[in-house]
């Protein structure tokens, strides 16, 4: 890079199989080993210059340079007021971990944001590029944990760790960090949004949540949520109402009344957080905790602000709510930025595992001399009743496998080879993962029956409720074939089960469309 400029976006060393003697004379950057943390610069801040000096006063040394230096004091950052902010122009070792423990160390700008960082895992893990892979922020000991937001910066975050805690940065999918831009009306239910302004209490419920996102304009979320009272075990049920200026509580049943309302939380400096493990470390009455934790409380479960709603559905929205009325606008251009990534060429390097999205599939008529694509959704709907009811009508000759005695191991096995198969996998961590990478329609995997030893499961999530569906071989005629619906839809391999269920809803409440998957860093 000439002239010294600063890299626009992030660089990484390529992969070489030379020794140590091909990085002296290189025009290109250095070999960096598998054991070496990867740089990455951020590119949304620049080095501070140098101010300069009035060249008509003396150059006066300083007899007491750690008093003016904050961030290398001896006295004023010792160990027990943390690390300090970031400091620009320092590099700065990040430590990532995957969802099976592995950890990789990189190298980090300070103006490094969590979108960038995934970006170069994506690209050295060679996985699908997408904007569903997040960077989570973990406190294991507090059974707390977020999504980072693509405009986060990694470093600032790590700072803010109090030293010596059990906090980590973990590297997988998150198919509902974007959801309330895509299914809004089904994230935000009518008797939980109403309008603070006399002008939008007409507005219908689509309306209101459109023009909060369009323009801005916080709604009030209102609701039952169970509160911990602090320093107690005891759980009171109470009405909040999140607004702009913060989170309230009545403490006169659902009244609204100024008098009424307590002050519980601040926005602007607070983050909110999923808790893993309510029932066990605090006693939630139910399993659907959050909560609001202020960026002066570093560790301890001191000053946490615990908070417990009746489902799924319910935390799910006070949580979206939550980060919309934080970020505002700036949540919906990193989702823009996202959609605009995506229709950008490929980087270039291999070719990433193929993925088959709702996105890439469209309904097509054949019938003709050319195809056309079916933009009625009547019409659409239509067809693959047809085509689901031509499936049951094939012979099990053109789309099935020979017998098991003389099927060879590899056709045996093939699905053993696609991202959606997890192998003997637990009811228990399906759902737990499935529940981590997001609980929007359409998430699955498939994985062996635990009762059935030669059956498998469908695990699909659907109105944000996890179903199973059981995959049974048989055999007709010396040919081997798998069905759930009892031999009237029969298929050749799991591959053209996955691969037709996400075409065709067939007995599924709707289509496949995210596999969760863990990547290996």
């Amino acid at each position: 890079m000439e002239g010294g400029a600063q890299q626009s976006s992030l660089w990484e060393p390529p992969e070489q199989d030379g020794g140590p003697g091909e990085r002296d004379g290189g025009e290109g950057p250095p070999e960096v080993r598998r054991s070496q943390p990867l740089f990455i610069h951020g590119s949304s801040r620049q080095p501070p210059q140098e101010e300069p000096r009035a060249s008509s006063l003396p150059s006066i040394p300083n007899p007491f340079p750690e008093l003016c230096s904050p961030s290398n004091s001896p006295i004023l950052s010792s160990p027990a007021l943390g690390q300090g902010p970031p400091r620009e122009g320092t590099p700065h070792v990040v430590k990532v971990f995957g969802e099976d423990g592995v950890c990789r160390s990189l190298e980090a700008s300070a103006g490094t944001t969590a979108r960038q960082l995934c970006e170069t895992l994506v690209r050295r893990t060679r996985a699908l590029h997408d904007h569903s892979w997040a960077l989570v922020e973990l406190h294991q000991h507090l059974a707390l944990e977020r999504c980072l937001e693509d405009h986060e910066s990694v470093v600032e975050v790590q700072s803010s760790w109090a030293p010596g805690a059990d906090s980590r940065f973990v590297f997988r999918k998150n198919f509902a960090k974007y959801e309330l831009f895509k299914s809004n009306a089904l994230l935000f239910p009518e008797v939980m949004v109403s309008s603070c302004l006399e002008a939008n209490k007409s507005m219908a419920h689509s309306e209101l949540i459109q023009n909060f996102l369009n323009s801005g304009s916080c709604p009030e979320v209102q609701g039952f949520l169970h509160l911990r009272e602090a320093g107690r075990k005891v759980w009171k049920r109470f009405h909040f109402s999140l607004r702009r200026s913060g989170l309230y509580y009545s403490t006169k049943g659902t009244s609204k009344d100024p008098r009424h309302l307590q002050y519980f939380a601040d926005l602007t400096e607070s983050n909110i957080y999923y808790v893993t493990q309510g029932k066990k470390l605090y006693g939630t009455p139910t399993e659907f905790g959050f909560c609001i934790k202020p960026h002066k409380v570093r560790s301890g479960a001191k000053g946490l602000k615990l908070l417990c709603s009746e489902d799924e559905q319910s935390r799910s929205c006070w949580v979206a709510a939550f980060r919309l009325f934080k970020y505002g606008m700036q949540l919906y251009r990193n989702y823009q930025q996202a959609q605009a990534r995506l229709s950008q060429p490929p980087w270039i390097g291999p070719t990433p595992l193929r993925s088959v999205s709702d996105n890439a599939l469209v309904a097509m008529d054949f019938s003709g001399c050319t195809g056309r694509v079916i933009e009625n959704p009547s019409e659409v709907l239509s067809v693959a009743l047809e085509e689901a009811q031509a499936w049951r009508k094939k012979t099990t000759h053109r789309y099935s496998l020979p017998a098991a005695c003389h099927s060879s191991p590899l056709s045996a096995a093939i699905h053993r080879t696609q991202p959606w198969f997890h192998g003997r996998i637990s009811r228990e961590d399906t759902q737990q993962l499935m529940g981590r990478q997001g609980l929007v329609d359409g998430v699955f995997l498939v994985r062996e029956s635990q009762r059935n030893p030669k059956g498998f499961v469908l695990s699909l999530c659907h109105l944000q409720r996890i179903k199973h569906y059981l995959i049974l071989p048989s055999e007709e005629e010396g040919r081997l074939y798998f069905t759930m619906d009892d031999g009237q839809t029969r298929f050749a391999d799991l591959i053209q089960l996955v691969e037709f269920h996400q075409i065709n809803r067939g007995i599924l409440p709707c289509k496949l469309r995210h596999y969760c998957t863990c990547v290996a860093l």
